[in-house]
């Protein structure tokens, strides 16, 4: 999607411009009446009614023969639990719309080389499926990149493990080889559900608003030879640009062989850029479509989470459609960003680093959870309503939330009891540190470890590069494996600055660790090329610091098996005795330290009936990542906000014990409780950190 913001003075001024505009000659024509559908047959050679035919005529797209305006959403499959997708895209049709729009995540699918994933939240094909038995459109956006405020853009990453590394969004022969393996084993699971074939799919986006990226038009040209060759000469293709003409220029293919979509600030005058749109689309092949219309925004940590008008919304939607034209709102339902799939962009520079919440709500008028009963579904709808060619459905029933009340937790084990620095068989050794990517672990955290010798004095730590947020500790290694690593400071890589480390009475080396958090790789802008880990050399007192071990930590993400290591095997050892490295007795004063530790509780579901959806509250929590029945719901940072509780899908839970595991990467609850509550919670954090409000 396209980083714009609603203009606060445009929507004030959004009624004056509707009078305006009321006064001014449409640049398109209205739908067309009966005599001049007839002229539309007769210049098609069509004598009778026209069998499963999406098409573009007229500057209209018509659809079995007859007028049709997409009225339209985004509604993202791996964003929404597979049991809540008939839920979900029943209160999209409810809300008025008759397509879905949904990016496809080349590295959901694709997690490793030639391993291919399209089960559970992955089965895009059971999603086209459920849309057309809903009778709703649809409109693929296969990328191959995507943006979505997701991990690299749904770029794999592990196309920063080879060397040399493919250049994505280009015509880099090594990246359109990887990319001609993957569309070919995509595409061709579209072709059947392909409108024109009896399916839901009336059109495949090319890349997404590359316009605003680069200008390679090999590259693009290389994509539509591609889908071509797959999809076949009669499906529609499309672009989604920026409304300018300069992202226009870029980012099209002018002519007949591809369709050009806008998108826009929303509550900007439409009708000049469908105007501009018309110039990039062959002659009588330019509807009037925004294919990415605003309903909200994304958040950061440490923004307030971002609002948008609802009466305003709705009017710039009517503005669209009062006169023909075509939207596709973005998004009619946002959901989360479960696992460590969120995305993250950047300011002037890649230190500018703004990570995306877990949350994707967007405030969507279909709220995260499923809710519509708010201001913005309901001025949206009746919108739609007025330019709807049938009645709206009825709106499906509310999804109950609940509570379970508090859960009590234990700790299982800290984070350093888990590895034997020792043995090098579960680490990587290098001279200076490597990078995530090239020790295989792509997302999650990396512990680096090093030592140095002890001297009289504190020492200044520097790491020029980290990224992206790095715990810094240190041991005496004379004092025995009982001693503790002791919490020294955190180098942020938007705040990178030198730590001191305190003087430490030992009579060896001390033991230095790092451990890094790669928060969410940057998904939009000049900066996508966003390795994670420590990427430069590390300082002590201005000498480079050498010899290191670097100790994946294996946590599954979103649609992962997992994997039973000795660190999930620590998590779960309230449910079954193990030995970890230490045996000692957890005291009260661990549970406020800041050393990275894990916690697990588990609380009980008496009846089927009482399995809904609820949100964890993880206020007086530090920061980390949960699982929850070991689904990945994904990370929580009350400190920095505003985001307190993370949604839990009532498909997550059972009847009978459900089981929490918590990753606190500093302080945990003193009292090491989460609470289960009904709703969600946007007003932790701040203190402070910028704001953002639109």
């Amino acid at each position: 999607m396209a980083k714009k913001r609603i203009s606060t003075a445009t929507l004030f001024f959004i009624f004056i411009s509707f009078i305006a505009l009321c006064a001014i000659v449409p640049v398109f024509a209205p739908l067309p009446s009966i005599s001049s559908r007839q002229h539309h047959h007769a210049h098609h050679s069509h004598s009778k009614k026209v069998n499963k035919k999406f098409e573009i005529a007229n500057d209209m797209f018509w659809k079995d023969g007859e007028p049709f305006r997409i009225i339209g959403g985004d509604l993202h499959y791996f964003r929404v639990h597979p049991e809540y997708w008939e839920d979900r895209l029943l209160k999209a049709k409810a809300l008025g719309l008759n397509t879905i729009q949904t990016y496809v995540p080349w590295n959901l699918h694709e997690p490793a080389p030639e391993k291919l994933v399209f089960e559970g939240i992955a089965n895009i094909e059971s999603f086209l499926n459920l849309c057309h038995k809903l009778d709703l459109l649809v409109m693929v956006r296969p990328g191959p990149y995507i943006c979505a405020e997701w991990d690299w853009g749904g770029i794999p990453s592990w196309l920063f493990s080879r060397n040399p590394t493919p250049k994505p969004r280009s015509s880099d022969p090594a990246f359109l080889k990887l990319v001609e393996r993957w569309w070919g084993k995509l595409l061709p699971k579209l072709v059947p559900l392909l409108y024109d074939n009896g399916g839901p799919i009336i059109m495949v986006q090319i890349e997404n608003e590359y316009g605003s990226y680069g200008d390679d038009k090999a590259y693009l040209h290389h994509l539509i030879t591609l889908a071509r060759g797959h999809l076949g000469q009669d499906a529609i293709l499309y672009t989604t640009d920026g409304g300018s003409r300069e992202n226009l220029e870029k980012g099209t293919i002018r002519g007949d062989t591809v369709f050009s979509a806008v998108d826009f600030t929303t509550g900007d005058d439409p009708w000049p850029i469908f105007k501009l749109q018309k110039e990039f689309n062959a002659p009588g092949k330019s509807p009037p479509l925004s294919s990415e219309f605003y309903t909200g925004w994304l958040t950061h940590w440490g923004e307030k989470n971002a609002k948008t008008d609802a009466d305003s919304t709705a009017a710039a939607l009517e503005e669209i459609l009062r006169k023909n034209g075509s939207a596709v709102l973005y998004m009619a339902h946002g959901g989360s960003n479960f696992g460590f799939y969120n995305g993250a962009n950047t300011g002037a520079n890649e230190a500018d680093y703004k990570p995306d919440l877990t949350s994707y709500d967007y405030d969507a008028p279909i709220r995260e959870a499923g809710d519509v009963d708010n201001s913005k579904f309901n001025a949206i709808r009746r919108v739609i309503s007025r330019y709807s060619s049938a009645p709206l459905p009825s709106i499906p029933s509310y999804n109950e939330k609940t509570t379970y009340g508090p859960i009590h937790l234990q700790r299982r084990s800290s984070l350093f009891d888990i590895f034997d620095f020792t043995n090098s068989s579960s680490s990587f050794e290098s001279e200076n540190p490597m990078s995530m990517e090239n020790v295989g672990q792509f997302f999650g955290f990396l512990l680096y470890v090093t030592d140095y010798e002890a001297r009289r004095g504190g020492r200044n730590l520097s790491i020029p590069k980290v990224h992206d947020r790095a715990q810094v500790f240190i041991s005496c290694s004379s004092k025995g494996r009982g001693t503790r690593p002791t919490y020294v400071g955190t180098v942020e890589r938007w705040l990178n600055k030198k730590l001191s480390l305190p003087e430490y009475q030992c009579h060896s080396k001390i033991n230095l660790y790092i451990l890094v958090e790669n928060m969410g790789r940057v998904n939009y802008g000049p900066f996508i090329f966003d390795r994670k880990g420590i990427l430069s050399s590390v300082y002590l007192d201005g000498n480079r610091v050498q010899g290191w071990k670097m100790f994946p930590i294996p946590l599954h993400n979103l649609n992962e098996v997992p994997n039973y290591n000795r660190i999930m095997q620590a998590s779960y050892s309230a449910f079954g005795e193990i030995s970890t490295s230490r045996k000692r007795l957890m005291n009260k004063s661990e549970n406020t330290s800041k050393e990275p530790a894990f916690y697990s509780g588990h609380f009980l579901i008496d009846k089927t009936s009482q399995v809904k959806d609820t949100f964890l509250s993880f206020r007086n929590w530090g920061k980390g990542v949960v699982f929850v029945n070991d689904f990945n719901l994904g990370r929580y940072w009350p400190l920095r906000g505003p985001q307190c509780n993370l949604y839990v899908p009532a498909p997550v839970l059972k009847q009978g014990d459900n089981f929490v595991v918590i990753f606190e990467l500093e302080s945990p609850d003193p009292n090491l409780l989460v609470h289960s509550v009904d709703e969600p919670d946007y007003t932790c954090g701040f203190n402070g950190m910028n704001i953002h409000q639109l």
